[in-house]
């Protein structure tokens, strides 16, 4: 029986012998567990027994058609998928607990079905009452999507190839259970080999399958990492439980641009789609206050306005808090410390917090510069012009990088009017007229224009 005991790791699906705290192969502690093989005896002889067939070869001039689409009809899910849905595709949903994952695939799927696709929603999570009891709260009983709840994955193939949907819905692939594996559910072996079974089987058959996928405490997608190697599309749901925003991010597309926003907005009917996130996200914005930047950003394709919000204030501690919602923590220290560096702005012995308005998640350098605008307004308490916006890309040395979309990202500030923004220095004069542009070599000369010699004790 020891012999058919391997095992692998959770986070990439590598194989070993023996256990070990750390994976060799992608660097993760304590991610090894004890998996039996997906398959033993003569099925796991070596293929050189059996003659394959030879593959039909074509050259890169081949013209393909365009895979066919069907939208969804609203406009931020069909932006995030590339346009629409794409038919024989699989797709990989993940998110936070009770974020609204199923609330999106059920009001998807009643839009999808009144479209003219024939739907099924499997769920191994809820009972077809409790999909029902939401489905009336959301208004979507009328729609004609045919729901089951069931694990066995042998039983939803079957249903899958006598019904013919055009869209199938599996939540969650972690709840699926394959026969012919012998573990238990939401283990290694039963998430890759359900995975497959389903990509291969959307494949082979037309059908479009979305999967809904957990996730862990990090963020990523739980399971080995080589189920998002398999499919299609990796779509993320993210947003903080408090904030009524939610954000659909496409970190994966065959068939569109990767790093694609969708953004909605949780309400009581469920989730509406937001057209003008960046109009939404500064909303709530008042007057000039220390510590607030106006950030234009972009995401995927898409301009994008939202506010950073930094505080800083005398620790009471001898290790002084570095505290950041919505960006990256590493970011945050090495900004801290281009300040200190190269400006003279230190911030030993106080306390930083940084937050991003709104539970907008951004990961662009080009937030480097409003950052540091943020840190230094809050730090000297002075506030900067609520007209202005803020971008550039910070180095170690304390120059100002160039940023890509300029142009687009200074449209955007206009549209929502805004008449000057602070950036790097440009090589030419841009397209965009009715704007002021404050150009900035570096992080001391901007400093020193915005906030005087105050900024450099």
């Amino acid at each position: 029986m020891a012999k058919d005991l391997s095992y692998i790791c959770s986070d990439c699906g590598a194989a070993f012998s023996k256990w070990s705290g750390k994976c060799e192969s992608c660097g993760a502690w304590n991610s090894i567990v004890e998996e039996r093989p997906l398959s033993s005896g003569p099925a796991a002889k070596s293929l050189g027994a059996k003659r394959g067939s030879s593959l039909v070869l074509t050259d890169l001039s081949t013209e393909e058609p365009e895979p066919p689409r069907t939208q969804a009809g609203v406009a931020e899910l069909d932006r995030v998928l590339g346009g629409g849905l794409v038919k024989a595709s699989a797709l990989l949903l993940g998110g936070d607990p009770g974020i609204g994952k199923s609330t999106l695939l059920l009001q998807a799927a009643a839009r999808f079905a009144r479209n003219g696709l024939k739907v099924l929603y499997v769920s191994g999570e809820e009972s077809a009452a409790q999909i029902q009891m939401r489905a009336r709260r959301l208004g979507l009983e009328k729609s004609p999507v045919k729901l089951a709840s069931e694990t066995n994955l042998r039983d939803i193939l079957t249903t899958l190839e006598s019904e013919a949907p055009d869209l199938a819905i599996i939540d969650s692939i972690q709840t699926m259970w394959a026969d012919n594996v012998d573990s238990a559910p939401g283990s290694v072996s039963q998430v890759r080999a359900s995975a497959h079974e389903l990509t291969t089987f959307a494949k082979r058959r037309g059908i479009a399958v979305v999967m809904v996928g957990h996730v862990t405490k990090e963020g990523a997608i739980a399971g080995p990492r080589v189920v998002e190697h398999m499919v299609d599309t990796v779509l993320y749901f993210e947003g903080e439980r408090g904030h009524q925003f939610r954000v659909l991010r496409a970190v994966k597309n065959r068939f569109g641009p990767a790093d694609e926003i969708g953004v909605f907005e949780m309400t009581g009917r469920g989730l509406a789609e937001v057209k003008n996130p960046s109009a939404l996200f500064l909303s709530e914005r008042g007057k000039p206050a220390p510590g607030s930047v106006v950030f234009a950003g972009i995401e995927g394709t898409r301009p994008m306005l939202c506010e950073f919000q930094a505080l800083v204030a005398p620790s009471p501690t001898a290790q002084p808090r570095r505290s950041v919602v919505g960006w990256d923590g590493g970011r945050l220290a090495m900004i801290l410390a281009v300040l200190e560096a190269r400006c003279g702005v230190a911030f030993a012995g106080l306390d930083v917090y940084l937050n991003v308005a709104g539970g907008l998640r951004i990961s662009e350098p080009a937030a480097d510069l409003a950052v540091a605008a943020a840190l230094v307004s809050a730090r000297e308490d002075a506030a900067l012009p609520a007209e202005a916006v803020v971008f550039g890309e910070i180095s170690l040395s304390g120059a100002l990088r160039q940023v890509v979309q300029t142009e687009n990202r200074l449209k955007e500030a206009q549209k929502l009017g805004f008449t000057s923004a602070i950036l790097p220095q440009l090589p030419k004069r841009g397209g965009v007229t009715g704007i002021e542009l404050r150009q900035m070599t570096d992080l001391p000369d901007f400093i020193e224009t915005v906030f005087g010699p105050r900024g450099r004790d």
